[in-house]
């Protein structure tokens, strides 16, 4: 790829190499499609003539766009989905650098899954090489996501036999029985993000046969009482919302050749006031626990999609009194 700079600081013309009319159009897409994704996330022009792009715009942000495209044509040797592409906009305009290949991949539908910053970097090892692991801070940052693409890993990797996911059942005071239903349905709309991820990762006509298989299972946390999990990846969501003698119940359930991940916020306690949360409790008690990884995440981790951070900024510049 052959990329030139004119002395206009606002102009970057970029040479797409190798040339091939079939990585061009998985590259562009239908109707350039995928250019247009590029300028959205960048705020600049792109113009394309065969394998030749001029991109318009500020220095910083064409330069950036100049990455894009160089990273993005790489992997174009076969069609390029649009989260591939949104993804690695967001890492491009967070890291101002173009995203490394990971070292090992997860064994999930996303091929290119792995850690987009740092904090999640950091929690997809501390799974891998704990038994226990904590993730916690707001939402969006992937706790839950990556956790759940981990137990898939797992589980084709044959190193667990089965995934069980549990929560909390507490939503604005609402209780299990006043839900209708039998009790997968009662519990369904508490589970629902990890019903999400598994879909997008596992596809739904594998895990409605893994279901049927009970090798996914779904439990309310006060079904875990007496049981002992062996061989099995557990993932205990919104755990802010423990108390602390459920979180303790919860960690002592972890049998041999088991492996637990603890997601929550401690920001977001749906528990009755001057109820003490499970999850805080934990984080102060077990910090110097040989064998447990706690990761946090802060606002920075938080992914969204690249058109978010401009709008985000565009009204702060609204709000902003004049100088």
């Amino acid at each position: 790829m052959v990329t030139t700079r004119p002395a206009a600081a606002r102009r970057i013309t970029v040479t797409l190499a190798p040339s091939g009319n079939a990585r061009l159009q998985n590259f562009c897409g239908p109707l350039d499609e995928n250019l247009r994704q590029i300028e959205t996330a960048f705020n600049v022009v792109i113009s394309r003539r065969g394998e030749h792009c001029q991109i318009n715009g500020e220095l910083s942000a064409a330069r950036l766009a100049e990455k894009a495209l160089e990273y993005f044509y790489a992997l174009a040797n076969e069609p390029l989905s649009l989260d591939t592409l949104q993804l690695g906009l967001i890492e491009i305009a967070r890291n101002q650098n173009a995203p490394t290949p990971p070292a090992s991949s997860l064994l999930t539908r996303k091929t290119d899954l792995h850690g987009r910053t740092p904090n999640q970097v950091t929690y997809l090892k501390n799974i891998q090489s704990h038994d226990i692991t904590f993730g916690i801070g707001p939402a969006g940052t992937g706790k839950t996501y990556l956790a759940v693409a981990s137990a898939i890993d797992a589980f084709e990797r044959d190193q667990v036999s089965r995934i069980i996911l549990t929560r909390p059942a507490v939503e604005a005071g609402e209780r299990l029985g006043f839900l209708p239903g039998d009790l997968a349905q009662k519990i369904d709309p508490y589970l629902r993000p990890l019903y999400d991820a598994l879909y997008d990762l596992m596809g739904a006509e594998k895990t409605g046969r893994l279901f049927e298989r009970q090798s996914i299972e779904i439990a309310p946390l006060a079904y875990m009482r007496g049981r002992t999990l062996n061989h099995a990846f557990i993932i205990l969501d919104e755990a802010q919302n423990t108390t602390p003698e459920q979180m303790k119940m919860f960690l002592t359930r972890i049998g041999i050749g088991a492996k637990a991940v603890v997601t929550g916020d401690t920001t977001q306690i749906d528990l009755p006031r001057g109820q003490k949360s499970g999850l805080s409790e934990a984080r102060r008690i077990l910090a110097d626990v040989r064998g447990l990884a706690f990761t946090d995440f802060d606002s920075s981790d938080v992914v969204r999609h690249p058109l978010v951070a401009r709008i985000v900024e565009a009204y702060e510049q609204h709000a902003a009194p004049p100088a």
